[in-house]
């Protein structure tokens, strides 16, 4: 049976990084498809990315987390049963990522903020339907160009986020797989856990089957956290459930 998986970041850092994920995904799925919907699907996801990148000083951010990782990892090297090949490999990649975004000029994406046909989209972007054809005919030209002219721009432009993306996806593999989950019991749709001040806990996953008629409602920060499951019928309130819900926790800490 199908599972759905509802993630909580316990701090800022990989609040964005998820954020960025997510875009990031959304830009895979679309980039590919050859209407000129999908190019403004793609395009949009793009300009998400790029003002996120505006108001972060990500690239710090991203090589303080890879160089955090790394000291953890180097002191399991003397552990009995440690796989010294693939952990010399995970340091080898974290160092070369490092080296990468140590190597680029500037902050991440700055070159495209200088670009005047996507900022002319970015400022139109803040109205609703703003970036229709009489608003940006520009912009309704370079839609009905050929789909691999337009594929052509948009690599291009999401190129510039290859190393630091590439970076974010290894941190949050590596915290995703940090962990072994537990079966739990959230007695009348609630459950609670402290969590230990000693551990850097960073994310909290829930799973549960399809066929549960609730969704996850996670929130907590670095002492504690708390999952609620809702029912709703999408037009009123949810409201917590009163029976009792069996779900897998993974608290991952790296």
């Amino acid at each position: 049976m199908r599972q759905i998986t509802y993630e909580q970041p316990l701090n800022e850092r990989i609040r964005l990084f998820l954020r960025l994920d997510f875009l990031f995904q959304q830009i895979d799925y679309t980039l590919p498809r050859d209407s000129a919907w999908d190019s403004r699907a793609t395009l949009a996801s793009l300009l998400d990315v790029l003002n996120i990148f505006s108001r972060a000083d990500l690239k710090t951010e991203v090589i303080m987390e890879l160089e955090r990782i790394s000291a953890g990892l180097s002191r399991l090297e003397s552990t009995p049963g440690i796989d010294h090949k693939m952990l010399t490999q995970l340091l080898d990649e974290i160092d070369r990522l490092v080296d990468l975004l140590h190597g680029s000029q500037g902050q991440i994406g700055h070159q495209l903020r200088q670009n005047e046909f996507l900022s002319g989209i970015k400022q139109r972007s803040s109205i609703s339907g703003g970036t229709c054809d009489f608003d940006l005919p520009s912009y309704h030209y370079w839609l009905e160009r050929p789909i691999a002219k337009r594929q052509e721009d948009l690599q291009q432009w999401i190129s510039r986020f290859d190393d630091i993306r590439a970076a974010i996806a290894l941190i949050l593999k590596l915290i995703r797989d940090s962990a072994t989950s537990t079966n739990e019991i959230a007695e009348s749709g609630f459950f609670q856990r402290t969590l230990e001040t000693s551990a850097p806990f960073q994310l909290i996953r829930v799973t549960i089957p399809e066929n549960i008629p609730c969704f996850a409602e996670i929130s907590g920060g670095k002492h504690r956290f708390t999952v609620r499951f809702m029912s709703t019928n999408f037009q009123d309130r949810p409201t917590q459930s009163s029976q009792d819900i069996g779900f897998i926790l993974t608290t991952c800490a790296i």
